[in-house]
């Protein structure tokens, strides 16, 4: 990039300056006399800087711890401290609550408090969300569901509170809608969240499971009317055989406490979740009706009925629920299985691990794989022993060491340790969890890599069932899966399947990525890789051409990507002219009425892995086998070291002491 004038003459200056002439052949000398004007600019101002330095440190120390308090207190004060001499910054969260009594509403203290929250959440609304929002644009930032959005939101420093203003923003974005419907959706959740805390106040322990089903059922269930069953009254009955003499008091008790709950209704529980909406996040739902929301916001009820049970703690039936049926509720009393109480806390973090763990991401960024892989290693290491066997983290270091072991070419490894990660996070997150979706992904890839193509189809099957379940088809995670299918099937020669799957992942990149992207360009050239194996080389041409301009204009010419894509052009022309020969030689019956057999060649296990690697965002590092045997037997070494470590330092600490006492004795 060329410098502007500004630059070059401050360049020159500085050259100038220092005896010698620049080095930049383009430098106009006519500016030399401008330049020694600003040399001898710069001379005088730092005269006048020693003499302020002088003047300070020649004066009296009184004056000079006065001039630093002052400094100090105008810092303090532009910055909110609350203390005059000091930066004290400390957020009150009760300082706008209605219901809180304050010592001296009208005092400074007051102000500068409510100052303090006004100015966070200023620069939240100005800057974070909107940080957050590109974030979500690049993908670098891709939430599955309501967990990983607030994860998302926390980790930038936003407050729950701001999701009616984040979920006002993402209307006005596009290309954010499946952020949008997931925002719209975690909005729906924690307002019923809120309402069901109320409601199950007033419920009696025996009408748990009646009161629950009652309650989903006018949440989500498409029933006008739902009649609920109070399943305490057979208990009451056998109660009442048992002890005649409380018969009386326990009927009574449980007819007063049970009406509370049967007078909820479908319209009523949805108006009080419009209204939670409009009062706690500040976001008016432009739907009568839960059916209407479902429609408008792209939502579905299987999502919002997993996101509420696991915000409430309720455990459910495990079967098929159909929510459409007009005439028939959804939930009974039997679906209700347990409900567990739901704590908030903070999760420690063994900041050891975590400074190994972080510092050998960085080692493998600088291209240091093996470094890295030592550091995460031992970050692995010091997490069992914090952690125990089962932890989230520990799950994130085997995914990142199996992803190593994948990079360096031991393919056998990588699934072992991959194969681990999925079983923990199985356990700890949760079998439907985003993580462990992901985790799915990963196995399947090395799965395929290790020639285990109907298990590593499986894994893709059940990782796009749970995403469905969890965020519906409209996801750039499901572009992602689709693709990896589709490959996989086009591995094995279903090509009918694999186009299906190929040009759902394209319609999808196209609508999330935009048209120029070069993930679309992947996925042109997939659709052109499936369609030729099925002899459409017409279509298959089409869409390569489109892969070309892509290229083209993203890389330009001369790319190797580029070039690629026009001798797979070259080759597709060539085959298309072949066909439509042949095609023309049985039009004039030169060739008796029959179609000869087309030769086309089906694709390799090697260019197939290539294609996944690509798509899954992975630089494939050919390493030969002795290089893996060598770090293997360092690796191992420096861990007997480690561990050999402790005990000569002891050895050495305790010879050191006896060295010092024995001198100490001779003098």
């Amino acid at each position: 990039m060329e410098n502007s004038p500004s630059e070059e003459t401050k360049e020159t200056t500085a050259a100038l300056c220092n005896g010698h002439h620049s080095s930049d052949s383009n430098t106009d000398f006519t500016k030399v006399p401008v330049v020694k004007a600003e040399c001898e600019s710069n001379v005088l101002e730092t005269d006048k800087a020693k003499k302020m330095v002088e003047s300070i440190t020649d004066g009296d120390e009184n004056s000079l711890e006065d001039s630093t308090k002052e400094i100090v207190r105008k810092a303090a004060f532009t910055v909110g401290s609350l203390k005059e001499f000091e930066f004290d910054i400390r957020f009150n969260p009760d300082v706008y609550s209605p219901d809180v009594l304050h010592a001296n509403p009208d005092g400074e203290r007051l102000k500068k408090e409510r100052q303090l929250v006004k100015d966070a959440a200023e620069f939240l609304v100005i800057v974070q969300i909107p940080s957050f929002l590109r974030d979500c644009l690049d993908h670098s930032a891709s939430p599955l569901d309501g967990a990983t959005l607030s994860e998302a939101m926390h980790n930038r420093g936003i407050n729950i509170r701001y999701l009616g203003k984040i979920a006002e923003m993402l209307s006005k974005v596009p290309q954010l809608e499946y952020v949008y419907s997931i925002a719209v959706a975690e909005l729906i959740t924690r307002c019923a969240k809120h309402l069901f805390t109320t409601y199950l106040q007033g419920v009696e322990m025996m009408s748990l499971s009646a009161a629950i089903s009652h309650f989903l059922n006018c949440l989500l269930s498409s029933c006008s009317v739902p009649h609920y069953s109070n399943g305490s009254d057979e208990l009451n009955i056998k109660i009442a055989k048992k002890n005649k003499n409380k018969r009386r008091i326990r009927s009574g008790v449980l007819s007063s406490q049970d009406n509370e709950w049967t007078n909820t209704a479908p319209k009523s529980l949805w108006t009080n979740i419009s209204a939670e909406l409009k009062t706690y996040y500040g976001w008016t739902i432009e739907s009568e009706t839960i059916d209407t929301a479902i429609a408008k916001y792209s939502l579905q009820k299987i999502s919002l009925l997993r996101s509420f049970c696991m915000k409430v703690g309720v455990q459910i039936l495990l079967r098929e629920y159909c929510f459409d049926n007009r005439h028939k509720q959804t939930f009974f009393e039997e679906d209700i299985i347990n409900i567990f109480p739901i704590v908030k806390h903070i999760n420690p973090r063994a900041t050891d691990a975590y400074h190994f763990y972080t510092t050998g991401q960085t080692k493998i960024q600088q291209g240091y794989l093996k470094d890295g892989y030592e550091l995460i290693s031992e970050a692995l290491n010091l997490l069992n022993n914090v952690y125990g066997a089962m932890h989230p983290e520990i799950a994130q270091c085997l995914r990142m060491l199996a992803r190593l072991n994948y990079i360096m070419g031991d393919h056998a490894e990588a699934m072992s340790y991959q194969q681990k990660a999925v079983l923990m996070s199985e356990r700890v997150n949760g079998i439907d969890h985003p993580y462990t979706i992901t985790e799915y992904t990963h196995l399947a890839l090395y799965c395929f890599a290790n020639s285990q193509i109907s298990t590593a189809l499986k894994l893709l099957y059940r990782a796009r069932y749970l995403a469905i379940v969890v965020c519906g088809e409209n996801h750039p995670e499901i572009a992602l899966l689709d693709s990896n299918i589709g490959l996989v099937l086009h591995a094995v020669g279903e090509y009918d399947l694999s186009l299906r799957f190929l040009e759902k992942a394209l319609g999808l990149n196209i609508k999330y990525y935009g048209a120029k992207s070069l993930k679309v360009a992947v996925s042109y050239h997939l659709v052109a890789r499936a369609q030729s194996c099925m002899g459409d080389f017409r279509s298959a041409l089409q869409n390569e051409k489109e892969t070309y301009g892509i290229y083209k204009q993203q890389l330009g010419e001369e790319h190797e990507k580029t070039k690629e894509s026009s001798e797979c052009l070259r080759h597709l022309t060539q085959q298309a002219v072949i066909l439509q020969k042949k095609m023309n030689e049985i039009y004039t019956g030169k060739l008796g009425g029959s179609f000869p057999p087309l030769q086309i060649q089906p694709p390799t296990m090697g260019s197939v892995l290539d294609m996944l690697n690509i798509i899954n965002g992975i630089l494939f590092v050919q390493i030969s086998q002795q290089d893996i045997e060598t770090f293997r037997a360092e690796f191992e070494r420096s861990q007997k070291k480690s561990d050999g470590a402790t005990k000569d330092d002891i050895d050495e600490g305790t010879s050191k002491r006896d060295v010092e006492e024995a001198d100490w004795a001779s003098r």
